[in-house]
């Protein structure tokens, strides 16, 4: 290593490691396991994708751990993606700025329970120490309980100081006076905090320098992979630089754009086509689109759809997920826009296909969920079991959105957006929403799974509200089948996906 700046960025690493008094230097102990060390060199870039900063990490190599004897528990939450996007939601409709920390070298805050020996840093091992090994009092990057020493440790500092740990996210926190609220979300060592109040934001900045090394990097602008942008209008989310790395990782950044993800058809043919003999292009692209759709619920059923593919792919699969990307191309500046509305409701609307799949005639479930303007959650995925009728395959994509309903019900409640009557849930079906409100037509629907009649009890409980909307209005349309083009923008701009402002 002979260039200075990945030499000071390693010396940078072990000033941190030293100064929260990470480990010690012992002698090695005869019936320790030890485990071994490297470096990591990473160059982080800006959201314009330029190089900001030279990043040294240091490393245990977890693999070497011993189950029972290095380490016990690994678990660690971090905050949803619906969290995240609701918290924007609501931020937008109450006039709330976003502001982003982050924790400098998270890791090495989490105290270890265990007994942990790991060896000396390469390249910087002072004479009178060799042979000598370092026993760590806190974690260390690459160790297997690692995240869950970090999250034990930043959980603790927030219920101390009078948070209220989410019981719908583990990673989200909320702090409440008689007149204020604070709002913070956690992914790792990333911080999202927003609130009522900035002066009790400011505080709480404050707070957490005061505990942890934090750089302070003002208000939200780039957080995982995701463009931020805060304005007049209220909130827009976006992965536009993503969107162009990708295409140019598959070498699409020239190709010619498309109006929608997937050609419109009604039920899809089987096609006996050739096999991919390298399937590792394919699966990369269709996560990179996976991805892609944190903030792009239009392409939500086509990357859905591709994914149902991964282990054995086909040339039809694969041009077909080049077509979402030629469609990604000609809508790079779009996101999800949120912002403030006269009367904020928190509604979702539920849609089936029926046995669209042709191999084994499953239907495909969508749903989504806004709260006055852009879309906070989707989802598009493939039912477990046969419907054997149109209304059973609405009926069973309306117990997924109950789900979905209730649990955002409660975490927008605890986050000061107060919902106290049942959610809306839209349906183009009547015979779905009618098996849903009363036990009826038993000889049609004896054989359903006892799991949906959730919805039936939801519905009685008050807990949601079905109601029917005629087929041109269903949003969540966009999410169980490819359509043309009218009807796929149309849909679009209900989604709240739109082109950056």
């Amino acid at each position: 290593m002979k260039d200075e700046k990945w030499i000071e960025a390693m010396r940078e690493e072990l000033q941190m490691i030293e100064k929260n008094k990470t480990w010690q230097v012992v002698m090695r102990p005869k019936d320790k396991n030890l485990i071994s060390v490297k470096w990591i060199f990473r160059l982080k870039t800006n959201a314009s994708g330029e190089a900001i900063k030279h990043k040294a990490r240091l490393v245990a190599r977890g693999f070497t751990q011993e189950y029972g004897v290095d380490y016990l528990e690994t678990f660690a939450p971090v905050s949803r993606y619906d969290t995240i996007r609701t918290i924007m939601a609501i931020a937008a409709q109450q006039g709330w700025k976003l502001f982003q920390m982050d924790v400098k070298s998270a890791f090495l805050n989490g105290d270890l329970e265990e007994e942990v020996y790991i060896e000396q840093p390469p390249g910087f091992i002072e004479e009178e120490e060799e042979g000598k090994v370092l026993k760590l009092h806190k974690a260390l990057y690459g160790l297997k309980q690692a995240p869950r020493a970090w999250y034990g440790r930043i959980d603790g500092y927030f219920i101390k100081n009078g948070f209220e740990r989410s019981i719908n996210d583990a990673a989200f926190y909320v702090k409440k006076t008689s007149k204020e609220i604070l709002v913070v979300s956690l992914y790792v060592d990333d911080i999202i905090v927003t609130g009522s109040n900035i002066k009790e934001i400011e505080k709480f900045k404050e707070e957490m320098k005061n505990e942890f090394e934090m750089t302070d990097l003002g208000e939200l602008s780039y957080f995982l992979g995701m463009e931020v942008n805060q304005n007049e209008e209220g909130i827009f989310l976006s992965q536009e630089n993503y969107a162009k790395k990708l295409l140019k990782k598959f070498g699409m950044q020239d190709c010619k754009s498309m109006s929608t993800p997937l050609i419109p058809h009604g039920k899809k043919k089987e096609v006996l086509d050739e096999k991919l003999e390298d399937v590792t292009k394919y699966r990369s692209m269709i996560g990179g689109l996976l991805y892609l759709c944190a903030s792009r619920p239009d392409i939500m059923y086509a990357s859905s759809y591709l994914s149902r593919y991964m282990t054995s792919p086909t040339m039809q699969h694969l041009q077909e997920a080049k077509r979402v990307l030629r469609y990604v191309k000609g809508t790079l500046t779009y996101g999800i826009q949120f912002k403030q509305v006269e009367e904020p409701e928190l509604v979702g609307f539920s849609d089936s296909d029926w046995g669209g799949s042709v191999k084994d005639k499953k239907s495909t479930s969508g749903y989504v969920f806004s709260i006055g303007s852009g879309a906070c959650c989707w989802n598009s995925s493939k039912q477990k079991t046969v419907a054997q009728s149109t209304a059973e395959a609405e009926y069973i994509a309306i117990c997924s959105a109950a789900n979905q309903a209730i649990w955002l019900q409660r975490l927008v409640n605890e986050i000061g957006f107060k919902v106290e009557k049942g959610i809306r849930i839209l349906c183009d079906n009547k015979s779905a929403i009618a098996i849903g409100k009363n036990p009826v037509q038993h000889r049609r629907t004896k054989h359903i799974d006892i799991k949906y009649h959730f919805v039936r009890e939801a519905e009685q409980k008050g807990k949601i509200k079905l109601e029917h909307c005629p087929g041109e209005f269903q949003v969540a349309d966009i999410l169980t089948k490819p359509l043309n083009t009218i009807r796929f923008e149309s849909l679009r701009e209900g989604l709240g996906v739109k082109m950056k402002p």
